[in-house]
């Protein structure tokens, strides 16, 4: 597993759909929470006053497109090598497919969640910075802030690997990022139109609708609380990277 790994960061790391696709999601998430934070400051009233709820969401408020960012380097990750054919020979050097495919979700995991961590704090601090213009900031250490801030790179670093998953499923680039933008941006608004109980808990447990719980300092009331919302994300995730295990296992190259 360890000759897989560094062979997997070896592949990363050189790649530069890697570079450029992290740095997309990284200009998107600091700069489009930067310029929300300038809009709040440019029409704030002098005596205007703020909660560090409305400072943080403000300051991530493009954490959805940092996700979808995150979501197409990890589709790229594993459907790449099947574009390219890239797989035969990969699969040759590592014929364990569950070794080699875990191997390459490991290394992406980590990569992804470093990443997503300074992406997070940044668009955390520069937002701030910004606010503090007119006092509307607020402190990492206020209550709830710092889970908030961190569950943004969490967040952030899951997509990651819910779009690796997908990839793996679907071994097609642009039907895979189609899928992460569906389930994540379009079917979870979709959802609360349904109706009844029925409607509710699907609402609550449906991929970006969990997940985006952990972000916020005051989590939406009808869903699920932070953490138990994050664990429904992940169990998303990994349903679907255990779909595509079985069918690495059993398809052709």
């Amino acid at each position: 597993m360890i000759d897989v790994m560094r062979s997997e960061w070896t592949k990363l790391r050189s790649l530069r759909s890697t570079v450029w696709t992290l740095i997309a999601g990284f200009v998107m998430t600091v700069g489009l929470g930067g310029l929300i934070s300038w809009a709040t400051v440019s029409n704030a009233p002098a005596d205007a006053t703020g909660t560090p709820a409305q400072a943080v969401m403000g300051a991530l408020a493009a954490l959805p497109f940092g996700a979808i960012a995150m979501a197409t380097l990890g589709v790229l990750v594993i459907s790449g090598e099947y574009r390219t054919g890239m797989i035969r020979t990969s699969l040759q050097a590592v014929p364990q497919r569950l070794t080699f495919l875990y191997g390459k979700a490991v290394v992406f995991t980590i990569a992804a969640l470093i990443v997503g961590l300074v992406t997070a704090y940044a668009a955390f601090f520069v937002g701030q910075g910004i606010l503090s213009i007119k006092d509307l900031d607020t402190s990492i250490t206020a209550p709830e802030v710092l889970r908030a801030v961190t569950g943004a790179g969490l967040y952030l670093a899951a997509s990651g690997l819910f779009g690796l998953a997908l990839g793996s499923l679907i071994r097609h680039t642009p039907g895979a990022i189609v899928a992460v933008i569906t389930l994540t941006l379009v079917l979870p608004q979709l959802t609360t139109v349904l109706p009844g109980k029925f409607g509710e808990i699907v609402t609550k447990h449906f991929t970006s609708n969990a997940g985006l719980q952990l972000t916020m300092v005051e989590p939406r009331a009808a869903g699920l609380p932070p953490w138990t919302g994050f664990a429904v994300y992940l169990i998303w995730i990994a349903v679907i990277l255990i779909a595509g295990t079985a069918l690495l296992h059993r398809r052709d190259a």
